[in-house]
């Protein structure tokens, strides 16, 4: 089983340079967008569900901000938009689907570099997620996890190209990284750390700069699984390749 994750900044500007083509040959069994910047309503058949998919979506209420989207071969057996908490559900960012023997949540957690207020908004949506929201999950049986999308967040030194230059900035300020320690102590897996150990593996480059020409990127899009689905993973990748957005697609392979 093949899952993709990508933020594609803007699912209509996307579909403009070739992802129609790109989403063919994926060939995924599950594909999660970040970022998709479109309520249903803005969108045509052929995204709102592709041939041989079933799309689901969790929109913002502010047009043309935030948003995600999970499309599947196999319709969901439940699909849950947002936390089920207020304060983080009217901007789009969360769907968590129940699939035949996991549950995948498609995320885009927020960015907390534009001002203090945003950057407490995503330690608090990090918080409710890690404390709450999981929690509540494995207390009704769903165990096996799989949680996917945008981060902001890059782990480690080596997941950015410029680590000191960039440590007073949200994306790698301590306490963001502690969370992402946290996430992994509390039994879940960086699945593309577990194929590939060396630097300069990246998923965003700022565009302004033209970073992406001279590979200066930040790891902020991940695949993480619970432990007890380890032994059906059979490889994570992150593909440079595809263009279109400032990220790039990241994916795992399950057995």
């Amino acid at each position: 089983m093949k899952l993709v994750s990508w933020n594609v900044n803007g699912v209509r500007a996307v579909a403009k340079k070739g992802f129609g083509d790109w989403f063919k040959k994926e060939n995924a069994d599950i594909v999660c967008l970040q970022e998709t910047k479109a309520q249903p309503d803005q969108l045509t058949p052929d995204i709102l569900n592709p041939h041989g998919y079933h799309g689901e979506f969790h929109w913002g209420e502010k047009k043309g901000y935030s948003g995600v989207a999970t499309f599947s071969r196999e319709k969901p057996l439940k699909v849950e938009r947002g936390f089920a908490i207020k304060q983080f559900d009217n901007e789009g960012r969360v769907l968590a689907t129940k699939h035949r023997d996991f549950t995948l949540f498609n995320i885009y957690f927020p960015n907390g570099k534009s001002r203090q207020e945003r950057l407490d908004f995503k330690m608090d949506f990090y918080r409710a997620f890690l404390g709450e929201v999981i929690p509540r999950y494995r207390k009704r049986g769903d165990d096996k996890i799989v949680i996917c999308g945008d981060v902001n967040t890059a782990h480690k030194e080596i997941d950015l190209a410029r680590p000191k230059e960039n440590r007073k900035i949200s994306g790698f300020l301590p306490q963001e990284c502690e969370w992402m320690d946290a996430l992994l102590a509390d039994g879940f897996i960086d699945t593309f750390r577990e194929f590939e150990t060396g630097p300069d593996h990246y998923s965003w480059w700022d565009q302004q700069s033209r970073a992406r020409e001279r590979n200066v990127g930040w790891r902020i899009d991940y695949f993480f699984i619970s432990k007890n689905l380890r032994p059906r993973l059979k490889n994570a990748f992150i593909d440079p390749t595809a263009m279109g957005s400032d990220h790039c697609p990241v994916g795992i392979e399950l057995a």
